[in-house]
């Protein structure tokens, strides 16, 4: 059976939703603390998205950096450190791609670590979001049961009703008033200095690049590989288009984005099967960013956290299933290590102790000429 590389419909629509929850909130943060122009973010964040659907044929989930945004929205950086530091993560990944370097990192990267990162993301998503359903407990539920049951409907598909019911709650509490109407706006050039770039790399970017390297191209590499075994696409093309994306978009206003395991995991889980996801989900930001620039902090703080809250616990619930890989004798200690460690601190710490819990042992055991 001939796999298709693009349809455009309802499931398709639901798929392109199902990574809103990491999207909403730190978008939130860069337009109204660090002051990024919202044209530009949203924009450059559609292009991207369908210019990867229409080179991937699959959905890709396209996201901010976590570690570089969480920073950046804590120091108040303004939009040029943002914009700097987008453009030296997309020089370091081009190189970890033309190199080789990912390719290694990925080869000696066993399936005990990606495994532990996989869990540790999706039991950080599923706390997450615990939090954001406590705001309103008795429409988290709600919004769980219509997921439960109407996830895989074709004609009233979970995350288009969710949202539609977000939409809904946001008109009777009145809070359209508050949202100023239509208007066209395009992303404007930016700039930053030298000065900057390094200010940036030292403050967040340096820690970023193991969390990327582990969530953002490993990780997601792998799941491609669980969801599609037809279609592998290599860490060296995750990281070379990282690269490209995040050397181009700070130029007009564009945030640092990479790829994501739990990105990918959202829209598999609400319906995305095809590059399709992406067009559309590029389609809708570009519409947003062109339109609705003035207003899109204002509305993306006025959606109930309920529902993109119950639409990320059972996200996190799909990420945990991949503790059923394990081999218990040879796998646990590494993923054990990898997931403590992740959650006690965070995932570039976790993956690199998951790498020290694997290899350590097996070089101790070497030297006493032992085998394991």
């Amino acid at each position: 059976m001939k796999i298709k590389s693009f349809e455009f419909n309802l499931r398709e629509l639901a798929g392109s939703m199902g990574d809103f929850g990491t999207l909403f909130p730190l978008a939130i943060g860069y337009i109204a603390v660090c002051g990024l122009n919202p044209a530009g973010l949203l924009v450059m964040m559609g292009l991207a998205n369908i210019a990867t659907g229409l080179v991937y044929r699959l959905p890709m989930p396209i996201e901010p950096m976590k570690l570089l945004a969480i920073a950046a929205i804590a120091q108040h950086w303004s939009p040029s450190m943002v914009y700097a530091s987008g453009f030296a993560m997309g020089i370091i990944w081009l190189l970890f791609s033309f190199t080789g370097i990912i390719g290694w990192i990925a080869k000696i990267t066993p399936g005990s670590v990606i495994w532990g990162i996989q869990i540790a993301l999706g039991v950080l998503l599923a706390f997450e979001a615990l939090r954001m359903i406590s705001f309103c407990w008795s429409l988290g539920i709600f919004c769980v049961l219509i997921v439960l049951i109407l996830r895989k409907n074709r004609y009233a598909p979970a995350s288009v009703v969710l949202m539609i019911l977000g939409l809904a709650i946001m008109f009777l509490k009145g809070q359209f008033q508050h949202i100023d109407p239509p208007g066209l706006t395009f992303p404007s050039l930016s700039g930053f200095s030298l000065r900057e770039i390094w200010q940036t790399m030292v403050l967040a970017g340096f820690a970023q690049i193991p969390l990327t390297a582990a969530n953002a191209v490993i990780a997601t590499s792998s799941l491609i590989k669980a969801y599609w075994p037809e279609r592998k696409v290599s860490e060296k093309c995750l990281a070379l288009n990282m690269g490209i994306m995040n050397t181009i978009m700070p130029f007009l206003g564009g945030m640092p984005l990479c790829h994501g395991a739990g990105g990918l995991a959202g829209q598999y889980y609400f319906g995305a099967r095809t590059g399709g996801t992406n067009i559309i989900e590029g389609l809708i930001e570009i519409s947003l960013g062109l339109f609705l620039a003035g207003s899109i902090s204002a509305l993306f703080a006025a959606f109930p956290t309920a529902v993109i809250g119950a639409m990320m616990f059972l996200v996190g619930i799909e990420l945990t299933k991949f503790a059923r890989n394990i081999r218990w004798n040879l796998d646990l200690i590494p993923l054990a290590t990898t997931l403590i460690v992740s959650l006690a601190a965070n995932m570039a710490y976790g993956f690199i102790a998951g790498l020290l819990a694997h290899y350590l042992p097996r070089l101790v055991f070497r030297n006493k000429g032992l085998s394991v």
